[in-house]
């Protein structure tokens, strides 16, 4: 068995997945025993998390469809912003919806989107795109793609010009954010895989994307999480305001302060004074919205404020709702700064919690 067989099997096997396995074919076989002889035996629907509300359903359902009919065929989206962490975000936004990703109506969109995220890697250095931004994209998109996207179909008979699997691109992928951390004299990263400052907005796509891999199975030194932690908890003020860049200077964002706050959570890391103050710091902002990159924020409160405060979220929830219902294009779009297509995918990704299907989602 290759080292990728080998890491599909463990995330296969892993206790959280045997137990969800184990607990739908009990439910099934109740539901199936005490059903009318004469009635038609239909399997339920196992889904994680509440009834979904139906306005997120129809934004959600409008946002795909818009998402799907401006795709490119390389799986590339061409408006505002572009690459593959773009991609990336698209193709989570295709997974958190729960349809089949390999024989639902998005199945081929979603094969797109990985063709076009790996052809953009480099294949001697793993590197995706021209920004650490797009490497932390494209890498959480990956992550939650390996292992659930069946690969037999993904590329076209015939081509063998870079057609590396999934786990392949992904292991290629986190040697790179680790060799890029190593050079950095503050142990996380800036906009080229070379620098040697950085700043806690482009850290933030590369951590989740990192503790994504690693929650998929692929091995990430614990060496290499730490240090990130420490930077950001070097960046974070005892009443949770988190600094831009550097190490210090302390300013209100509700984005940085959410990065930090998931970053915080999915590596484990939840017993720290400075978690505690950002998830203060945000569930007593739940009523704010940011005065820039709004889309970005939201995109990262949602995570933060469901891993924080389930409580808290659901409150910010029904506020993002409507919100959200209020500029929602007829096309199903979302317009912003970034462009519609990338604008479209970290809204509906910020809504994407009602779903709650994408692996970096569970608590």
């Amino acid at each position: 068995m290759t080292q990728t067989n080998q890491r599909q099997s463990k995330r296969a096997r892993s206790p959280r997945n045997v137990i969800r396995l184990f607990l739908a074919v009990v439910f099934c076989s109740l539901i199936l025993a005490h059903a009318p002889a004469t009635a038609q035996a239909q399997l339920p629907g196992i889904r994680h998390g509440e009834v979904v509300p139906r306005d997120v359903r129809e934004m959600y359902d409008r946002g795909l469809q818009f998402l799907a009919t401006t795709q490119a065929a390389d799986g590339s989206w061409s408006d505002g912003q572009t690459g593959p962490g773009v991609t990336g975000l698209g193709l989570m936004v295709f997974l958190a919806s729960g349809e089949d990703p390999n024989y639902g109506k998005y199945s081929s969109n979603i094969r797109r989107c990985l063709r076009s995220i790996i052809s953009a890697q480099n294949a001697g250095t793993g590197f995706f795109g021209n920004s650490m931004y797009h490497h932390g994209f494209a890498m959480l998109g990956l992550s939650e793609a390996y292992g659930a996207v069946d690969e037999r179909n993904l590329w076209p008979v015939g081509n063998k010009k870079n057609t590396r699997s999934i786990g392949e691109a992904l292991e290629l992928a986190v040697r790179a954010a680790i060799t890029s951390q190593k050079k950095n004299s503050l142990n996380a990263w800036r906009y080229s895989p070379d620098s040697n400052d950085a700043d806690t907005s482009v850290s933030g796509s590369v951590m989740v994307g990192l503790l994504a891999a690693r929650n998929a199975g692929i091995e990430i030194p614990d060496t290499a999480i730490d240090k990130a932690v420490a930077y950001f908890a070097s960046m974070t003020s005892g009443s949770g305001e988190v600094g831009y860049s550097g190490l210090g200077g302390f300013g209100e964002s509700l984005a940085r302060s959410s990065i930090a706050s998931l970053v915080y959570a999915i590596a484990h890391r939840k017993d720290l004074d400075k978690y505690k103050a950002t998830v203060k710091y945000l569930t007593e902002r739940l009523e704010s919205e940011a005065g820039s990159w709004p889309e970005y924020a939201r995109y990262y409160q949602a995570q933060a404020l469901f891993q924080g405060d389930v409580k808290a979220w659901e409150k910010w929830n029904k506020i993002l709702i409507r919100r959200l219902k209020t500029v929602q294009q007829a096309d199903g779009s979302f317009q912003g700064q970034f462009g519609a297509s990338l604008s479209t995918s970290m809204n509906l990704l910020a809504l994407a919690l009602n779903y709650r299907f994408l692996p970096i989602y569970e608590r």
